[in-house]
C-alpha cells in the first residue's frame, strides 16, 4: 500500500534534497514512512525566507473625465449650451440619466456604470449623461446676469436632447435634484418615457429646514466658496450619517472632490433652483376605476439607502405613486447607493429592465456580486 505524508521543508536543504525526499516519501510503505521522518532535520517552517513577494494595492478611487468609454458633447438650448455625455452604441436603446446637487455625470455615475455587472449591461443600451448647466467639471463661473433654469425648465430641456439625438423614448435614471427633473419630464411627456429608476427623489416643495441651510449654503457659496460647512452639507445630503465608519477612504475622495472640483457660483444656481421647486402634484387614485391623469403611468423603481437622508422624501413618493406600476426599495448598509452598494442597485435595475420587456443577454465571468448570489442573466 502506498501512503503520502505531510511533508516539511527546512530552510538548510537544497532544492535537490527536498525533491529527493518528496519522491521517496511517495513510494515508501506508510509503516516505513516514520524512519525516514526521524532522519530529517526538524527545522520550523517560520524561518522559511520569501523571496520575490510583492504586494499589489487596490487602483485608488478617483474621480475623473478620462474615461475613453465616454463621448462627451455640447447641446445647444434656449438656455445656452449643456453637455451629454454618451456612453455605449447609440443604436441600442437609449437610457438618460440626471445627477444630484454638487455632482455631475462623472461624480454620480461613472464608477457605477463602469462597475463590472453594469458594464455588461450596458453593452444592450446606450447612456445619455446628461449634466445641469455649470455643473460639469471644469466648468467656468455663468455670467452674473445668467438666468438659471427652473426645475421645469431643466426638465424642457431634455426634450431639446432627444430631439438633438433623434431619441423617441429612453429609460429615465435620475439622483436626487436629477431624479426630480426626470420625474417633471416624465409628466409632461409620458410618452417619451418608458420606465424610471428614482434614487432619493422628493415629490414635494422644499420643507423649512432645507429651505434654512440650503439659505445658508448658498450666501457661502457666493461669499466665500466651497467652506466647510457647504462641504459637510453634501457630504450629509449623499451620504448620510457614520459614513466615516463605513467607508472612509469613499469619504476623503468626495470631500476632496467638493473642495477642488465643484464650482461654487454654479453650484448656488442650481441648489436654488431645487429648493425653489414645486410639488410635483401627483397622487393616487383610490378608485381602481376611474383613470389618474395626475401620477407617473410608466414603471417607476423607487430607490433609497437605509442611512439616506431622504427616506422620508421616497416613502412620500412611493405613497403617491400607483402601487400596480412602482416599486419602493431600501438598500441597507449605504446612503449613496451607486457608490456603497453598486452590486445590489445593479441587479434589481436588471430585473427591472427585464420586468420591462427587454431581454437583456450577458455572456461574462461572475462578479463577485453574482457569486454570492448564484445568479446569471440570461434572455427573457
Amino acid at each position: 500500500m502506498l501512503g503520502v505524508v505531510k511533508q516539511h521543508q527546512p530552510a538548510e536543504n537544497s532544492v535537490a534534497d527536498v525533491n529527493n525526499y518528496c519522491t521517496v516519501s511517495s513510494i515508501l510503505p506508510m509503516e516505513d514512512q516514520p524512519a525516514l521522518l526521524r532522519t530529517m532535520p526538524s527545522d520550523s517552517m517560520d524561518d522559511i525566507e520569501l523571496k520575490n513577494i510583492q504586494l499589489q494595492f487596490p487602483t485608488a478611487r478617483t474621480l475623473s473625465r478620462d474615461d475613453t468609454n465616454t463621448t462627451e458633447e455640447q447641446v445647444m438650448t434656449e438656455k445656452g449650451s449643456i453637455l451629454v455625455a454618451i456612453q455605449g452604441d447609440r443604436r441600442k436603446p437609449a437610457i438618460m440619466s440626471f445627477h444630484d446637487i454638487g455632482l455631475n455625470y462623472i461624480a454620480n455615475f461613472q464608477a457605477f456604470f463602469n462597475y463590472i455587472d453594469m458594464r455588461a449591461l450596458l453593452e444592450n443600451f446606450c447612456v445619455y449623461h446628461v449634466n445641469a448647466p455649470g455643473q460639469e467639471e471644469g466648468a467656468p463661473a455663468l455670467p452674473e446676469d445668467y438666468i438659471y433654469p427652473t426645475m421645469d425648465e431643466l426638465a424642457d430641456m431634455l426634450n431639446i436632447v432627444m430631439a438633438h439625438y433623434n431619441l423617441k423614448s429612453v429609460i429615465g435614471f435620475g439622483v436626487g435634484a436629477g431624479a426630480n427633473i426626470l420625474a417633471r419630464f416624465a409628466l409632461n411627456y409620458p410618452n417619451k418615457v418608458e420606465c424610471m429608476c428614482l434614487i432619493n427623489c422628493a415629490s414635494t416643495q422644499a420643507g423649512w429646514i432645507e429651505w434654512g441651510y440650503q439659505k445658508m449654503n448658498l450666501r457661502n457659496l457666493r461669499a466665500k466658496g466651497m467652506t466647510e460647512g457647504v462641504r459637510d452639507y453634501l457630504m450629509w445630503h449623499h451620504f448620510g450619517k457614520g459614513t466615516d465608519e463605513r467607508n472612509h477612504d469613499l469619504v476623503e475622495v468626495y470631500k476632496q472632490y467638493f473642495e477642488r472640483h465643484v464650482q461654487p457660483v454654479n453650484l448656488a444656481l442650481f441648489i436654488d433652483s431645487y429648493i425653489r421647486r414645486s410639488d410635483l402634484s401627483i397622487s393616487r387614485e383610490t378608485d381602481p376605476g376611474k383613470k389618474n391623469d395626475n401620477t407617473l403611468r410608466m414603471s417607476v423603481m423607487n430607490i433609497t439607502g437605509a442611512f439616506s437622508p431622504h427616506i422620508d422624501d421616497t416613502v412620500t413618493l412611493n405613497g403617491r405613486l400607483d402601487p400596480t406600476n412602482s416599486t419602493w426599495m431600501k438598500i441597507q448598509d449605504c446612503g449613496m447607493v451607486l457608490e456603497e452598494q453598486p452590486g445590489k442597485v445593479c441587479e434589481a435595475f436588471r430585473l427591472f429592465l427585464q420586468g420591462q420587456g427587454y431581454a437583456v443577454a450577458l455572456g461574462r465571468k461572475l462578479s463577485s456580486a453574482s457569486v454570492e448570489g448564484k445568479m446569471s442573466l440570461g434572455s427573457n
